[in-house]
Order: structure tokens, then C-alpha cells, then sequence
């Protein structure tokens, strides 16, 4: 699939905000990018709210860097549906917190962000 150049922007844009995080905190967050590419390949990438973002049909899921976490935002319904899962991470409405001193758990977020995908999907096909 062939992107236009504002795709390419974008995806700088996130480039750019892992690179300007700290060093410690970078691989993290490039693991958890390439985790939601996976799982969402078609999703385009930009900065929305200042922070990392996937769309698809509307926003996936964003991510965010902190001093003690990364903070995943996949809406209050990705929260709720893995909520038991998510029991060991502390979350709100719609976002949960991975401290940085513990790997991410990449194979939940990956579930998530398919769940994520799937909703949008059916939105789209309803309009």
C-alpha cells in the first residue's frame, strides 16, 4: 500500500518523540510501536495530543513516555475489555501505566490494540 508523503511526516514525528525521550526509554517504546504496527499494520501514525498516535477509522491508540511509565491510551472499551489482565498495572477510563523498570507486556498490549482494530473497523463499515 502506498502512503502519501504526509504518512512519511508523521511517522517522523514519531520518530522524533522516541528520540527525544530519555535514552532508557526509548527501546521501550520502540518495541511497543512496533507491537501496535504489527497488530495494526493499516493503522497510520501521527501526533495527536502530543503523544504518539495510531488511526484507523479514527483513533486506535496513542502511547506516551513518562518519568516511571509509559502511559497506553486504547480508549475507555480497550481498558474494560481487559480489565481482569490488566489488574497488575494501574489504570483509569481509558489508559493503564507500564512501569518502565518492568518489561512491557507485549503479547497483552498486541490483544488489545487487535481488539481496538477490530472495533474501529466495525465503525467504519457502519457509516
Amino acid at each position: 500500500m502506498r502512503r502519501d508523503t504526509s504518512d512519511i511526516v508523521n511517522q517522523k514525528n514519531i520518530s522524533a518523540y522516541i528520540a527525544n525521550s530519555p535514552k532508557e526509554v526509548q527501546p521501550i517504546l520502540e518495541k511497543l510501536r512496533a507491537t501496535i504496527r504489527e497488530a495494526a499494520p493499516e493503522a497510520d501514525e501521527t501526533i495527536n495530543y502530543g503523544i504518539p498516535t495510531f488511526t484507523l477509522n479514527g483513533n486506535l491508540v496513542h502511547f506516551a513516555a513518562y518519568k516511571n511509565h509509559v502511559g497506553f491510551y486504547p480508549a475507555p472499551s480497550g481498558i474494560e475489555a481487559f480489565k481482569p489482565k490488566l489488574a497488575a498495572y494501574k489504570v483509569a477510563k481509558g489508559s493503564v501505566q507500564f512501569p518502565i523498570d518492568q518489561p512491557l507486556p507485549l503479547a497483552l498490549i498486541s490483544e488489545i490494540v487487535a481488539f481496538r482494530r477490530q472495533e474501529n473497523l466495525n465503525k467504519g463499515k457502519k457509516r
